[in-house]
């Protein structure tokens, strides 16, 4: 198999929470613009603006998936995944300062419940690539071998592989579910991160999701109470 064919194999897996990412903007955008919400002033096509990133990734995941694709380097895939970080950080960003300016008042319950049930869902996805992408030298080299001699991330399988399934090896559905426990518990879980930049990628997300959760959880005992 060559090199392309294996980077190809080692991506497609993704494609479906990179569409799932998408869709969680796509949706925030149009329920923005027929509710008439606007937070921090701005329009509801600002969240088409954040998706562009996310678009760009189900492009290539999508065009990857049938043997070509945008990112023909892991250097260009990760720097794909740094702009999608960055730009869910702006998403992040809009929401806390909206919430931190915003009257009671004038901010109603479905705008902050659904705002921010998407930016969180959308965090979650986003740090679950992230690990996905990064872990082990990334998807194609973790397909090229079963489970690298050196991960990053310590899956419950590689500390008992008599419950591993035979050539068990994490799939993008194992970051997301890293990801999803991670911004829930603000800790790890099952999965323990190994390396520098593991453990500060699951520290950034606990910060980030705490602020989220926290700002929304105390808006909206301000507004429905």
């Amino acid at each position: 198999m060559s090199e392309a064919e294996t980077r190809a194999e080692g991506r497609r897996e993704a494609a479906p929470a990179a569409f799932a990412l998408l869709l969680v903007y796509v949706t925030l955008a149009f329920v923005s613009r027929a509710a008439g919400w606007d937070l921090l002033g701005l329009p509801w096509w600002i969240w088409l603006l954040v998706l562009v990133p996310s678009l760009l990734l189900t492009i290539d995941l999508a065009m990857t998936a049938r043997g070509t694709g945008l990112v023909r380097t892991r250097t260009a895939a990760v720097a794909l995944l740094a702009l999608l970080a960055l730009a869910n950080l702006a998403a992040v960003a809009i929401l806390v300062a909206g919430l931190v300016t915003t009257g009671a008042s004038d901010l109603s319950g479905g705008e902050l419940l659904f705002t921010g049930f998407a930016i969180w869902s959308a965090d979650v996805i986003v740090f679950g690539l992230w690990f996905w992408e990064v872990d082990a030298g990334g998807p194609a080299a973790r397909f090229r071998s079963e489970r690298p001699a050196a991960p990053d991330f310590e899956f419950p399988q590689d500390d008992n592989p008599q419950v591993a399934a035979q050539g068990w090896s994490p799939q993008v559905w194992d970051y997301l579910y890293v990801s999803l426990t991670n911004s829930i518990a603000f800790s790890p879980t099952d999965t323990m991160p190994l390396t520098h930049w593991a453990k500060l990628a699951m520290a950034v997300q606990s910060i980030v999701s705490l602020a989220v959760l926290g700002l929304v959880i105390a808006s909206a005992v301000n507004v429905l109470g």
